[in-house]
């Protein structure tokens, strides 16, 4: 079952052509319509980095890139077993996009509405117009006597369009069989065609500040709810009030919110060691824009240490956490407060566990600090809104494809972010596999341990040793 962390939020202006978080556009005044995204539904903006990689993959596989210039693109995450993003445009879902970790490369999954705004050039089928009412409209399957066209460099298993005589678009599926095959056949099915809610793509051009002014009421309204929070939080809790900032988007929205509720305060950094150049760059950026104290903790040589001792944390193995944030943090906080109020850039739609979280609470590991969460109710878009509004300076690791910011090795990165930072960050990751590959021989672990992902789960089958962890 998909999960439902919050209400899903997301409309569309047709006028405009933006991204709208209510049923009336501020903008324009007009009626929006619903996205019919899948949950969670925690939409956010596509950057060029976004929209360049998946017009790629289009290209590659159908023979001409998906997006035209001057939209206005959003990718949600979706559940898989390792990354899928749906693609909305002209506020409606063209297809999304998979990433098969075993061949190290990303696929199309198309929508008919993608020929809303672009035609395939090659893998696409053509049938008679007798079926066209059932492929079209009962979601039945293209069978080899309906059909008249197949495009020769279909194979097994590819993504394809199903088109009518005219060239309309009619479905969307996967190939039961490769043309070749196909044709010497008298019957059978020769594409599966795939069910999928519908939804309408309206193209026109647009930006980020159009988008922006679309949603002002809502992004004030926001803001305003998460404010009178802070203020009534410290009024509660007489504390010293910090941030925990993290480089990410999240705390920096929080970072402007609490600044507008309490002024300036400390944001408290758990520097692993393990961040990227562009992390610490924000850092900085954050710190002299808005001459705000940062009060960092150090714990580089506990993770390695702990590393030698435990082996590379896992996701359900996160030794890291404690060890790196949670456990320096409170030493900072009672060695230079006693305790504090820390407002945390947390959200609903992040998580299960999030979305469950009480809105103010302790952490048990970290009993000297009283958090808070200003931001609980906004979404990924809320976020960027208010960001773009703000004209914030983010992280630019956003503009890389990274949609969440961490340690450059988080275990709980899938495989496409894990694989894009290997190529693109390839000075940092060639120190990590380093250590990957010590543990590896230590343990006398399987060859494809590493270069599956299997060392980001603990099975203590796989180990040879024992150890606790």
């Amino acid at each position: 079952m998909r999960p439902y962390l919050g209400k899903i939020l997301l409309r569309w202006c047709d006028q405009c052509h933006t991204p709208v978080l209510a049923k009336t556009c501020t903008a324009c005044g007009s009626t929006t319509r619903e996205v019919p995204l899948t949950p969670p539904g925690d939409a956010r903006p596509a950057f060029p980095a976004d929209i360049a990689l998946i017009n790629s993959i289009f290209e590659d596989h159908f023979g001409a890139p998906l997006i035209p210039d001057n939209q206005l693109v959003l990718l949600n995450k979706v559940p898989d077993t390792d990354r899928m993003e749906e693609i909305v445009i002209g506020g409606g879902i063209a297809g999304s996009i998979r990433y098969i970790p075993k061949e190290r490369r990303w696929e199309p999954i198309p929508r008919p509405e993608a020929c809303n705004v672009f035609r395939p050039k090659k893998r696409f089928v053509v049938v008679d117009d007798s079926t066209v009412p059932f492929i079209r409209d009962r979601g039945m399957s293209v069978l080899r006597p309906g059909l008249e066209e197949i495009d020769k460099e279909i194979c097994k298993g590819d993504e394809v369009f199903i088109l009518d005589k005219y060239g309309k678009c009619i479905g969307a599926g996967r190939a039961k069989l490769g043309a070749t095959e196909a044709m010497m056949l008298q019957k059978g099915q020769v594409v599966r065609n795939r069910k999928n809610i519908s939804s309408t793509i309206i193209t026109g051009e647009a930006t980020w500040s159009d988008a922006v002014l679309s949603n002002a009421e809502t992004i004030k309204n926001t803001e305003d709810e998460a404010v009178q929070f802070v203020k009534s939080v410290a009024a509660t809790y007489p504390l010293q009030p910090t941030i925990s900032y993290s480089g990410g988007k999240d705390s920096l929205a929080t970072f402007l919110v609490v600044q507008k509720a309490l002024g300036n305060v400390p944001l408290l950094f758990a520097d692993t060691g393990l961040e990227f150049p562009e992390t610490y760059q924000n850092i900085l950026d954050v710190q002299n824009q808005y001459q705000v104290t940062v009060i960092r903790t150090t714990t580089t040589d506990k993770f390695y240490a702990t590393l030698a001792e435990q082996g590379p944390p896992a996701v359900n193995a996160r030794w890291c956490c404690s060890v790196c944030k949670l456990i320096p943090v409170a030493e900072t906080i009672r060695s230079t407060w006693g305790e504090c109020l820390s407002f945390i850039g947390q959200r609903r739609y992040e998580s299960l566990s999030r979305a469950k979280s009480d809105r103010v609470w302790r952490n048990p590991t970290v009993k000297v600090q009283v958090s808070a969460a200003p931001i609980q109710e906004w979404t990924a878009l809320h976020v960027w809104l208010y960001l773009f509004r703000e004209e914030a300076p983010y992280n630019r690791l956003y503009a890389h494809r990274l949609d969440r910011i961490g340690c450059f090795m988080c275990p709980s990165s899938d495989m496409a972010l894990i694989h894009m930072i290997e190529t693109d960050f390839a000075g940092l990751w060639k120190g990590w596999q380093a250590h990957l590959e010590t543990w590896q021989r230590e343990q006398d672990l399987p060859e494809e341990w590493i270069e599956s992902g299997a060392w980001r789960i603990r099975d203590d089958m796989h180990e040879k040793k024992n150890h606790h962890y």
